[in-house]
C-alpha cells in the first residue's frame, strides 16, 4: 500500500550506526544513537532528478533503511516502540562532505534540497520485520559500492525509535534514517575518492522493500 509521505514534520537521521562505517570514517563507535536532521524540502521521491549545486563538490551516497512513523510517539519504551511504526522504505542520505565538516554540526552538508530521497514505496510494518536480516546495498551507475545487512546495525529500529522519542515528539509520517554501512566515498583513501557527479545514477536496494533510484543533475 502506497502512502503520501511528502509532509513529515521531522526527518531525523542516525549517524555511525554500523561499526564498519564508523571505522572507515575514523569515527568512534557511539554509546547512544548519534542524531542529526534534514529539512522537509530535503525529501524527494524515487525517480526524481537531484540537483547538485556547483558551489559544492564532495558529494557522497549513503544507503539506509528508513522508518516511517504511524502514530504519535513521545518517550516510549523500547519494547513498545515498533507499535508506533507504520512501515519502512529505502533512503539515500546524500551528503556534501566539504560542507558537513565545516563545524562539529553536520547540518550544512546534510540538509540540501532533495538530499533525502525515499522510496520506492512504504512496506507496511506487518509485512516487514526490522529485526530480521535484510540485505542493503547501493550502486552507482550499476556498480555496487555498498553491500551489507541490517543485522549489523549497532542500534535496532526499536532502540532508535525509543531513543528519538525521548527528545522529539514523533508524529505520523515522520521519517527516521537508520544509518549507513561501509563503502561510502568518504571512507576511501583521499587519493582514490571519486565523488558523485552530474549524470550519475544512484540506486539503493533493501531486501523486502525494493529499489530507490535517482539521477544526479
Amino acid at each position: 500500500m502506497k502512502k503520501n509521505i511528502c509532509e513529515p514534520t521531522k526527518i531525523i537521521c542516525v549517524g555511525l550506526n554500523y561499526k564498519s562505517h564508523a571505522e572507515e570514517t575514523k569515527g568512534e563507535v557511539p554509546e547512544h544513537p548519534v542524531l542529526f536532521s534534514k529539512f522537509n524540502d530535503s525529501l524527494t521521491c524515487d525517480g526524481a532528478d537531484i540537483y547538485l549545486p556547483r558551489w559544492h563538490r564532495c558529494y557522497d551516497y549513503e544507503a539506509e533503511l528508513v522508518i516511517v512513523m504511524g502514530r504519535q510517539a513521545y518517550n516510549v519504551e523500547e519494547k513498545e516502540a515498533l507499535d508506533y511504526v507504520y512501515g519502512y522504505a529505502c533512503g539515500n542520505d546524500l551528503s556534501a562532505r566539504d560542507c558537513q565538516f565545516l563545524s562539529n554540526q553536520w547540518l550544512a552538508g546534510k540538509a540540501l534540497p532533495d538530499f533525502a530521497p525515499v522510496g520506492p514505496h512504504i512496506v507496511e510494518a506487518d509485512r516487514f520485520d526490522p529485526d530480521a536480516p535484510h540485505r542493503i546495498s547501493c550502486t552507482v551507475n550499476g556498480k555496487t559500492v555498498q553491500d551489507d545487512n541490517t543485522e549489523n546495525m549497532i542500534f535496532s529500529c526499536a532502540e532508535i525509535v525509543s531513543w528519538c522519542s525521548r527528545f522529539f515528539r514523533l508524529e505520523p509520517w515522520d521519517l527516521i534514517f537508520t544509518g549507513t554501512p561501509a563503502g561510502v566515498i568518504l571512507g576511501k583513501p583521499k587519493g582514490s575518492r571519486e565523488w558523485l557527479k552530474e549524470g550519475d545514477v544512484v540506486s539503493v536496494t533493501s531486501e523486502g522493500i525494493g529499489t530507490l533510484t535517482n539521477k544526479l543533475v
